[in-house]
């Protein structure tokens, strides 16, 4: 029996979710990810597959550490910051294989205070 690993199912789940949702011009999908170090959020039109509005942990302001809820709740907000900036107030939540918890939780809360529909 092979053996599979985290990292494997997520793939697998992502997959899964992916074919049921996309990004459209109006409504652009809102995708997460989470590596150890750094916590990373796009907003993504799939029609052209075009990046419109991204944030990480990676800028500047943030500081070093591990990526965390408190982490994830900042990268949400200026995410929704920037997207309403550019005129975009809706999108569709990709959880990209996550579970609804914790850091992707406190990501998609943050953005939701800030304005963001979904």
């Amino acid at each position: 029996m092979a053996l599979t690993n985290r990292k494997d199912i997520r793939a697998r789940i992502h997959k899964r979710i992916r074919r049921k949702l996309s990004g459209t011009a109006e409504r652009p999908r809102l995708a997460v990810y989470f590596s150890n170090a750094n916590v990373y959020a796009q907003v993504i039109d799939d029609a052209t597959g075009t990046t419109i509005v991204s944030a990480s942990t990676k800028e500047k302001g943030y500081g070093a550490g591990k990526a965390n809820v408190e982490h994830a709740s900042k990268v949400g907000a200026v995410l929704a910051e920037r997207a309403i900036a550019k005129n975009i107030s809706e999108v569709v939540f990709d959880r990209a294989g996550f579970v609804y918890h914790g850091k992707v939780k406190a990501l998609a809360d943050a953005a939701r205070e800030k304005g963001l529909k979904f």
